[in-house]
């Protein structure tokens, strides 16, 4: 053993014993604490704490985000500093070629058709998500917007030789999201080709001739409509659902000849299935009816020279949380071996015979990758770094069902921490996913990794009702007044844990964030008799005021899942069930992080939670960021939020079991 492991479990071992975190240390004096953030009732982090931790804070990533249009390597998203840029690779396993350098995190593409390698951008400040379009110069390094550098913008597909790009933009009223025309090579006025008039459109796919878009009506998760969009008449063809019911359309891709769009559809399945949509009658072939779980991704290749793709198409499914890989070819379908984990940002290369994209594993950091269609070989292209960790010893989780209320199976990913036992049974940490339609899946978080090789906690990332991944009507089961059905499947993981001679049921947290963090208000509302502590990241603490008070171009897709505040059925609802008006049943303590720029769930939420708990009497951490949004995006910001959240759990979780 090397002297300074060894230093670190002495370390630890003092830390444990007693919880000896000097509270009589102000946060407002540690060095670890960034300008931007302002705490109340959080101790200094010990160096010795900070040091470890940082270790796996340093892990990093990289993400897929596109083929050089000349052939010459890949485009990536990788951080070295502060926040996440792009970076361009020339061959598998070669050096990282920085090529954004912004204080603000930076996402985009190669702009297609531009050999010279300009990049599409889009960037935000300070976490605000009003997302500007920027086009940038390889030659000067400058970059120009192509926005009005105020309202809300999303990139969309961009026309196969580069002249023009689709803009998705609430710049007209702040609240409706239009669809524009951006030239960009002479960045100036945009040409609005759908004017929205309270529906929520995006642009999927564009035809190769120019002449059409495939659009998405979005309403819930549950509801999506499809069409064709004329760019020159500006008219608007509706794909029919073969369903007279409530469809949902995911992913739409045209053909290459424009004559076909290949869709996610759950019109005739629990499941959102890939379908062939002739455009001239309407009519639905249905391509992956073997396969029962959700198609994610769709993607059509090229038309190349060395393969017939006129017709093959690559797509991902959501496999319990899993992503399988498959390529269509004519109507055959056949699975492509890749590692187990979740694939996205999918894309062909030019010619067509490689399939690049980011795989993100349970047990590695997410790396870019790609597959090659002619032998099947599977090539990596980068090697993220993991700040000296042995990933070896990562645990992977297994997939566990747990029965509840209703008798339904709710599934879970279970991190077990070597050497828990009945003799020695491991705290456990309750982590509920956002959305509420987002779902837990099997990627590698460096904090829980933590958790559990430093600390011997155990984690249970839960999929409770209402969690995508697993059919249309789960989905619905915790819609508008059904709201605390969701909050009883965490009483019954409660029994679960109860059950399991390896688990420590008088020490268990929650933790989540967004709806997570409502998630985990309602459970010490509901049960504070059988919980140590709950984490509260940027969570909603009433929807009624969160429904008021979030972003106007998203409050009426955000009712259709969690209902409207205004009818007097739901405002009955809200006041019976919002954190708000139960904080007097919170009898543990609490943590609370929010970042003030939040245009999701507002910095408000916060603000009115914390003291109501703290009036209890209950001991109530909170860290606020000046220059963050719905989540911590910023590497100084996350390092000490996870440090926090590390030192909270050390205090009121991993103290013996109290009497």
């Amino acid at each position: 053993m090397n002297r300074l492991l060894m230093k670190w479990i002495v370390v630890m071992a003092a830390l444990l014993h007693g919880l000896v975190f000097d509270h009589s240390l102000s946060a407002e004096d540690d060095s670890h604490r960034p300008q931007a953030v302002a705490t109340e009732g959080v101790p200094q982090i010990p160096d010795q704490l900070w040091d470890r931790l940082l270790q796996y804070r340093n892990l990093r990533s990289a993400g897929f985000r596109g083929w050089s249009p000349d052939g010459n390597g890949i485009l990536i998203q990788t951080r070295f500093g502060n926040t996440d840029q792009l970076h361009r690779v020339y061959e598998p396993g070669g050096r990282r070629e920085q090529v954004t350098f912004f204080d603000e995190p930076a996402d985009g593409q190669f702009l297609l058709g531009a050999d010279d390698g300009t990049l599409l951008l889009t960037m935000a400040t300070g976490g605000n998500e009003n997302y500007q379009v920027l086009v940038s110069d390889p030659h000067s390094g400058t970059a120009t917007l192509l926005t009005d550098g105020k309202s809300r913008n999303l990139p969309g597909p961009v026309r196969h030789d580069g002249l023009f790009a689709l803009i998705s933009s609430n710049q007209r009223n702040g609240k409706d999201t239009d669809i524009y025309i951006a030239d960009p090579h002479q960045p100036g006025e945009k040409t609005m080709i759908l004017e929205t008039d309270g529906e929520y459109w995006v642009p999927e796919s564009w035809s190769r001739d120019g002449s059409k878009v495939l659009i998405r009506h979005y309403v819930s998760i549950n509801e999506c409509y499809a069409a064709v969009l004329e760019v020159a008449a500006g008219k608007k063809t509706s794909i029919p659902s073969p369903n007279a019911g409530t469809t949902a359309f995911g992913d739409l891709q045209f053909s290459n000849d424009g004559n076909f769009a290949y869709v996610a559809c759950d019109a005739v399945s629990e499941f959102r299935q890939l379908a062939r949509v002739d455009l001239s009658t309407m009519e639905f072939t249905w391509l992956s009816q073997q396969i029962p779980w959700d198609v994610e991704s769709i993607v059509v290749a090229p038309p190349g020279q060395l393969l017939p793709t006129e017709r093959m198409v690559a797509f991902t499914v959501n496999e319990d949380g899993a992503s399988g890989l498959h390529l269509l070819v004519g109507d055959e379908i056949r699975k492509l071996e890749v590692p187990m984990g979740i694939v996205s940002s999918l894309n062909f290369s030019p010619e067509g015979t490689r399939i690049g994209f980011t795989l993100s594993r349970p047990d590695a950091p997410s790396d870019v990758y790609s597959l090659s269609l002619i032998d099947g070989n599977l090539t990596r292209w980068t090697f993220s770094e993991t700040g000296g960790l042995d990933t070896s010893s990562f645990v992977e989780p297994s997939i566990v069902r747990f029965p509840t209320f209703d008798k339904r199976e709710i599934p879970a990913f279970y991190f077990r921490p070597n050497g828990a036992t009945k003799e020695s049974p491991a705290p456990v940490v309750i982590n509920i996913h956002g959305g509420p339609e987002s779902q837990a899946r099997p990627s590698l978080d460096s904090l829980t990794q933590f958790h559990l090789a430093e600390l011997g906690i155990a984690v249970l990332r839960p999929n409770v009702r209402g969690s995508n991944g697993y059919g249309k009507s789960y989905l619905l089961l915790d819609n508008g007044p059904k709201r605390e059905d969701s909050v009883k499947d965490i009483g019954a993981l409660l029994d679960w844990i109860d059950a399991q001679p390896e688990l420590d049921s008088s020490r268990v947290a929650v933790y989540g964030g967004s709806y997570g963090g409502y998630m985990v208000l309602s459970s010490l509302t509901h049960y504070s008799d059988r919980l140590r502590c709950g984490i509260d990241i940027v969570g909603i603490a009433s929807f009624k005021t969160f429904l008021e008070n979030t972003s106007a171009y998203r409050r009426d897709l955000r009712r259709a899942e969690y209902g409207d505040e205004r009818t007097p059925e739901m405002a009955e609802v809200f006041a019976r069930i919002d954190p708000i008006h139960n904080a007097h049943r919170i009898r543990t303590s609490l943590l609370v992080a929010h970042g003030k720029n939040d245009p999701r769930v507002p910095f408000s939420e916060a603000e009115q939670i914390a003291p109501k708990v703290r009036s209890n009497g209950q001991d109530v951490w909170t860290a606020y960021a000046d220059n963050e949004g719905h989540g911590f995006a910023r590497k100084e910001n996350r390092d000490y939020i996870t440090a926090v959240i590390t030192m909270f759990l050390m205090e009121n979780l991993l103290a013996s079991a109290q009497n």
